[in-house]
């Protein structure tokens, strides 16, 4: 699915726009699409369309539709310390905004089949990690990437709470998809052209609801060796975290709760928060086609006819928002501020600790 909202002139336009069209439904999910910036995981020179609703591919690299990362997202029911395998995990976008949800402990596994694609991967969560004030925000359960194939995952492997499958699975591997899930745990999938939910009730009870009609590339079939063994793919051991680790946790949680309470009295003081600025509203066009990208297609939601009768609305608006911009500015918003890394260096601690507390982070 691809082209079902407008595009926005940056990511916090796009979200706005799959609220409003109800992709985006819960709180939790809009914080981690706003946290991470999509244009981020494009190449430098694909990045005017990157708040397009649309899947972009180029080479092994490959971005699902916002829309279709949106109905995943929500589908997957996430919460904090649940543990998530993403197979077909690509660039790490959506394991990235998962980990934000997961917390600390949390556990976050994929699986990509190309050694090129967990490069990019992994060069993308360093990005993040090193300049995002998003990852100051939240407590982030980061992912880590195994290179192979996601039909051949041990069998002694563990199970998970959340699986995703970012390619078609044929209806012959429903039943090894589903031993890969905890009971209680929820398993999202292109299956049979439709993404579909699947939620393991018990040892062998489930229950399955379609949530939306997709067509994406099939999963690729194990390439055995010569010997005619597959090559088994080991996910990552659930390590135990040090108590160092454990104790950096909560420093960084008590310092968030401190500057809460902060904001709190400041808010009730009666201090007024800086002024907003207006972002310019989109309109809406109407559509009525259907994408096709490399082997996924993706059918475009058609807006309310009420839109073309808009017409004039919309030229008066468009003029009063020039006139509006040919003003000069009398405030320039200012830069945004992470608090918790300025209250980490203003404790009367020695300076690599302080740099522990910030996971030696240079932003």
């Amino acid at each position: 699915m691809g082209g079902a909202v407008s595009a926005g002139e940056d990511n916090d336009e796009l979200i706005d726009n799959l609220k409003e069209a109800q992709y985006i439904r819960t709180e939790l999910v809009e914080q981690a699409f706003r946290a991470i910036d999509r244009a981020d995981y494009y190449l430098e020179e694909f990045k005017d369309n990157a708040y397009k609703d649309l899947a972009w591919k180029h080479g092994n690299i490959h971005l699902s539709a916002p829309c279709i990362y949106s109905e995943v997202m929500e589908a997957l029911d996430l919460q904090p310390g649940l543990s998530f395998l993403n197979l077909g995990s690509g660039t790490g976008y959506l394991s990235s905004m998962v980990g934000l949800i997961l917390g600390p402990f949390g556990v976050n596994h994929g699986v990509e089949l190309h050694s090129d694609v967990i490069e990019y991967a992994k060069q993308k969560l360093d990005f993040f990690i090193k300049t995002s004030d998003s990852f100051d925000k939240f407590e982030f359960c980061e992912p880590s990437f195994v290179i192979g194939n996601c039909l051949e995952i041990s069998p002694d492997c563990t199970q998970y709470d959340r699986v995703y499958c970012g390619a078609g699975v044929q209806k012959e591997h429903e039943d090894y998809m589903k031993s890969l899930l905890k009971v209680g745990g929820i398993l999202v999938m292109p299956l049979e052209e439709k993404l579909t939910k699947i939620t393991r009730t018990g040892p062998s009870a489930w229950e399955t609801k379609k949530i939306l009609a997709v067509s994406f590339a099939p999963l690729i079939q194990p390439n055995h060796t010569d010997s005619g063994k597959s090559r088994l793919v080991h996910l990552p051991p659930v390590a135990v975290r040090s108590l160092q680790d454990l104790a950096r946790i909560a420093i960084r949680g008590t310092i968030k709760k401190i500057i809460h309470q902060e904001a709190l009295g400041r808010a009730g003081d009666g201090l007024k928060s800086p002024p907003r600025f207006k972002r310019r509203r989109l309109r809406r066009r109407r559509m009525e086609t259907i994408v096709f990208l490399d082997k996924e297609v993706f059918a475009s939601r058609i807006s309310s006819p009420s839109d073309d009768s808009n017409n004039c609305e919309d030229m008066e608006e468009e003029r009063l928002e020039e006139e509006e911009e040919s003003k000069p500015s009398e405030l320039k918003p200012d830069p945004p501020v992470n608090f918790l890394r300025e209250k980490v260096l203003s404790l009367p601690l020695p300076d690599p600790l302080k740099y522990y507390l910030l996971y030696y982070r240079e932003k």
